[in-house]
């Protein structure tokens, strides 16, 4: 089972979609690990699969970097402020606030009318 959510986890993560939200309620609620452990081992996990997805999408021309500069400055400036709080949640809290959220992604990908959006390939000029 592990590896089955190694492979799952690792392409959904690489395609942004969230491999991490699949290694992490595999061992939130699947396994015994206590919240903040499991929110700090997907931490962990998500490094080299990011190096190596990063490498393969600027191969194929598809990080707009001026995008990632402003989201990467608010992005840090996040993660400290959610890394100083998460010290002083307890992890049952913090599996509550987990939860939480992924009933209100739930909810909100149910409800969600698609758009047609352009992507990076339509942008592409080959």
């Amino acid at each position: 089972m592990n590896i089955l959510i190694g492979l799952l986890s690792g392409a959904a993560a690489s395609m942004g979609l969230g491999g991490g939200f699949i290694f992490l309620i595999y061992l939130s609620a699947f396994t015994d690990t206590p919240q903040d452990i499991a929110q700090g081992a997907n931490l962990l996990f998500f490094l080299p699969i990011a190096l190596l997805s990063v490498i393969i999408h600027a191969k194929n021309k598809l990080i707009d970097i001026k995008a990632v500069k402003y989201y990467a400055f608010f992005g840090l400036l996040g993660a400290a402020a959610g890394s100083i709080i998460g010290i002083y949640i307890d992890a049952d809290i913090l599996r509550k606030l987990f939860a939480l959220l992924l009933i209100f992604v739930g909810v909100k990908e149910v409800f969600h009318k698609d758009k047609k959006l352009p992507t990076a390939k339509d942008d592409r000029r080959e």
